[in-house]
């Protein structure tokens, strides 16, 4: 999976470059989001500007992330997601449970 990562503001940025989040690649982003949560980066900002698609799987490896980043006081929070997939967390309620921003600039600017 191709993920570009950048520090800003006390924020890891993780950019998602994939048009699917799914069955194939859920667990290599899962992996990727742990691996940055044990190196001590407990906020994170992941864009996903560029998924075009995203099914169970994808959003159960970003919920794995919110999850181990709010277990040690940080957030994952969402940004840039085009509107089919904003209907898949609107579906599953997932939107009630992760922040989503616009961009990433709104977060940082927030904090």
């Amino acid at each position: 999976m191709n993920i570009k990562q950048q520090k800003s503001n006390g924020y890891l940025i993780l950019e998602i470059c994939e048009e699917r989040i799914d069955a194939h690649n859920s667990a290599e982003l899962k992996e990727s989001v742990l691996k940055v949560i044990e190196q001590g980066e407990i906020n994170i900002v992941v864009k996903l500007g560029q998924v075009r698609f995203i099914d169970s799987s994808g959003l159960g490896a970003l919920l794995s992330g919110f999850k181990n980043a709010a277990a040690k006081s940080g957030k994952l929070v969402l940004t840039n997601i085009q509107s089919q997939v904003l209907s898949m967390f609107e579906l599953t309620r997932l939107n009630r449970v992760f922040e989503i921003y616009a961009d990433a600039g709104d977060v940082l600017n927030a904090s």
